[in-house]
Order: structure tokens, then sequence, then C-alpha cells
């Protein structure tokens, strides 16, 4: 059985007697990406981020082998049924090319972009038989320029992989969501304004914006307005801070980003994604919703 809504049964327990507003959850789901949890069984990960107050546990594919097809279904069956037990669902994949070898979304070669939109598919079809419906494609060592490729060339290559890749993604039932990374992570895809871009090209409903606050945080463009500009075009969130710890372990201020989300009506996943896992996995996951529930009710400055 599933435990209650996060923001539902945890915002009483941290302000008691306060009444919450129906803006106060605005129906978002909160999550935690799996990678930190590095070494834990996984029906150890689902409980414990259960615990401390997660619905949803995201799942880089590093983590259960090198290759997504190595997973069997009746072991992705056997993963989903893991999360369910625990009280969490798996919502879905990120990460999705780290550490395979031969995949490139924006290679020269249209044998590799072949491979690699076939690739996406097979993610498309375990994140689904894991109960998934996102997938978020960040990978920035396979798609950034490689020597002699343009920028036009790399965007027109990388709409033909997704586009090839995209009806048998939707037919999984799964969303691709773009991220935007920093200059210092790739030079493909930088801004929020660069993923809608591609978003475009592609024009496919499952093919969609992701934000994450750390990419965000390396625009010029405040966080909260990079949202009330691009939100409605968001089809999943990263919270974390731009020091690469989780929410509230550095100066990004979240107040003021969930009120952007609910005035966008964001009420998909807001999941955790860090990079640095000090100083534990479990201070960071109860540390990052805490911060993050008190964020979500808190009012703006000024007001």
């Amino acid at each position: 059985m599933r435990a209650p809504r996060a923001c539902h049964y945890r915002a009483a327990a941290l302000w008691p007697g306060r009444k919450s507003h129906p803006l106060e959850c605005s129906a978002m789901k909160f999550a935690i990406c799996n990678e930190q949890f590095e070494g834990w069984p996984f029906d150890r990960v689902c409980r414990f981020v259960n615990s401390v107050g997660y619905e949803g546990l995201e799942v880089a594919p590093f983590t259960l082998a090198q290759w997504i097809t190595d997973v069997t279904p009746q072991q992705r069956a056997d993963l989903r049924l893991q999360a369910d037990d625990a009280g969490v669902e798996i919502l879905g994949l990120h990460w999705l090319l780290a550490k395979t070898e031969g995949l490139y979304l924006t290679s020269p070669d249209a044998a590799v972009r072949r491979r690699t939109a076939a690739y996406l598919v097979s993610l498309a079809e375990a994140c689904h038989g894991m109960g998934g419906t996102i997938m978020v494609f960040g990978s920035p060592k396979q798609r950034s320029l490689l020597p002699g490729v343009t920028t036009a060339q790399a965007y027109e290559w990388a709409a033909e992989t997704f586009r090839a890749a995209l009806p048998g993604i939707a037919d999984c039932g799964v969303t691709l969501c773009m991220e935007p990374l920093s200059p210092a992570e790739t030079d493909f895809v930088n801004t929020c304004a660069d993923a809608v871009r591609l978003c475009d090209m592609v024009n496919h409903q499952n093919f969609a914006l992701h934000l994450d606050v750390k990419a965000m945080s390396s625009e010029p463009t405040p966080v909260p307005e990079l949202i009330r500009q691009y939100g409605s075009r968001a089809g999943h969130f990263h919270a974390n801070d731009s020091n690469l710890r989780g929410p509230g372990f550095g100066t990004v201020d979240f107040v003021p980003i969930f009120h952007a989300l609910r005035e966008v009506s964001y009420t998909r996943w807001v999941s955790v994604e860090v990079f640095d896992y000090s100083p534990d996995p479990e201070t960071i996951a109860r540390q990052s919703i805490d911060y993050m529930l008190k964020c979500l009710a808190a009012p703006l400055a000024g007001q």
C-alpha cells in the first residue's frame, strides 16, 4: 500500500495546526534519483526514500547494468514490484547514455545515429516495464559537438535521431524530455531556449523540455523567470543547487522557484538530483525534502 502524498502528510508535521492552502502542493510530487545510493540493494533504496517522504524514484540505467537491454523483462517487473511494495513509483529514467559505448546523438555517422535512436526505444521499453513514463536526455558526453560538426548540423542530426526514436518511445507511453546543460558540461543545448528550439524541430507530443535548477542557474536570466517563460513546455523538473548538492545545501532560494512552478500550473514530478553525494545519501534525502516542503509553503519575500 502506498504512503500518503508527501506534501500532504508531512506538511502537518512541519507546521502543526496550520491549514493547507490548495496551492501549497499544486499536485507536485517529490522524487529522488537513485544513483546517490551507490551500493544499496534496490529494495532498500525504495523503502528508505518512502520513509522520508518521497513518492517517486528516478533511475539511472547504469545502476542496473551497462546496457539496459541486459535487464530482462522479468527483472524489470521485479524492480517495479519492489518499488510498489515499498510505496514508491519508478517514475522513469535519466542519464540515458551514461557508460554506454558507440552511441552518440549528434554523430556525423548515420549508422551511429540509428543505433542511438534504437537504443532510446529500448530504454523506453525498459522504462515502461518498470512502470515509468518519463525519460530525461542529458548525456553531455554523447551529444557535444564532435570535431568538424557545426551547431546547425548538430541540431539537424539530433532532431533526426529523436524523430526516428519517438514513435517507439510514444508506443511505450513514455515522454522524452530534453535537458539543457551548462556550458561547463557541453557545448550543445545549453539554455531553455536551445532546448525549445530542438523540441520545435522534432515536433512530437512525447518530446518535451526538461528543467533543472543547476543548469538554469548558469543562464543570465533568473531561474524563476525561466520557469515562468518556459514552464508550460516542461515535462519534468530536477531540484538541486548550483553547487551540485541538494536543495537547501547551497545558496539557491527555492521559495520563488516553487512560486513560479505554481504560477505556470506545473503539476508533475519534482525530482532531487545531486552530483555531490556528501555528507551521505540519507542526509541528502531527508534535508532536501524537508527544505522543499518548507519552501513550498513559505510566502515570497515582501508578500
